[in-house]
């Protein structure tokens, strides 16, 4: 697995999803009682957007970067983007600092709270032990992210949030993301589960969606965000989330922002997004 998200960092696919992690982990933070949180791919937790690789693309510059200039961001807009801030350096300057999902996890998180990161790449492990091994609430496993699922669940804590977002470099990722949703189901039934997809192979994603009924799981929400054309040919338009058992009220809380966030990340005709149960309770 050759994948290094620090070419991708803070892109427009990384704003939607830490967007969506952001209320997931408000929704669990509304009871007092403990919760987990698993990370099937963590990645290295933070990343320079000053460095080479985020200088080769400059991904950055068309995700992050345009929410940070917003004057006015409201709402679940406005919490990711305080999230984000308090990764920097130096505050009142621009981003030069991305924080992947497992800082803003724990960022997020209360004293009472636990994080699981799976990390398979053993440089981004080792970098992921630098970012976060020194946080007591934190447990990094150098391990496939599938696997894992079924080694470490069902947790100790009654109340789990799980992560999927493989980097989708490999054929079958749809597939696996299935498999491992129904591992989640056997052992730990009642967690919820965001899994991540790209946009880009329009057939392949109707599938998923189709096998993600088939499960007979109640209670799917998918929230989407294209930023292009959706037809355009071989090539990235967007990206997807399918939140399995989302607490209560996140779908408000998205949809009352997706319409400006879609507009400030659009890149050409034809963006746009789509929030909507997939399977309903």
């Amino acid at each position: 697995m050759n994948y290094r998200h620090a070419y991708h960092a803070g892109n427009f696919a990384d704003v939607l999803k830490h967007l969506v992690l952001t209320q997931l982990i408000q929704g669990f933070k509304r009871k007092d009682k403990p919760f987990a949180y698993l990370d099937t791919h963590a990645g290295s937790g933070m990343y320079d957007l000053r460095s080479e690789q985020a200088g080769k693309t400059g991904e950055w510059r068309s995700g992050i970067d345009r929410l940070w200039r917003e004057r006015s961001p409201q709402g679940a807009l406005a919490e990711y983007l305080g999230a984000v801030k308090a990764a920097q350096p130096e505050p009142g300057s621009g981003p030069t600092l991305y924080p992947g999902s497992p800082w803003l996890a724990a960022h997020l998180l209360r004293p009472q709270d636990r994080l699981l990161l799976i990390e398979k790449h053993p440089e981004e492990a080792a970098l992921l032990r630098q970012t976060m091994g020194r946080d007591s609430r934190v447990a990094i496993h150098q391990r496939d992210g599938f696997e894992a699922l079924g080694a470490l669940l069902p947790l100790s804590e009654k109340r789990t949030l799980i992560l999927i977002d493989p980097p989708f470099e490999q054929e079958k990722e749809f597939e696996a993301m299935q498999a491992g949703l129904q591992a989640i189901q056997r052992k730990a039934a009642t967690a919820t589960v965001a899994l991540w997809y790209p946009l880009k192979d329009a057939q392949a994603v109707a599938r998923f969606h189709r096998g993600l009924k088939g499960t007979g799981i109640k209670e799917i929400l998918l929230c989407e965000l294209w930023v292009r054309d959706p037809k355009t040919p071989a090539m990235l338009v967007g990206s997807g989330l399918a939140l399995v058992r989302p607490p209560f009220q996140t779908d408000a809380a998205l949809k009352a922002v997706l319409p400006q966030l879609t507009r400030t990340l659009t890149q050409g005709e034809g963006a746009g997004f789509r929030l909507e149960w997939l399977v309903a309770e």
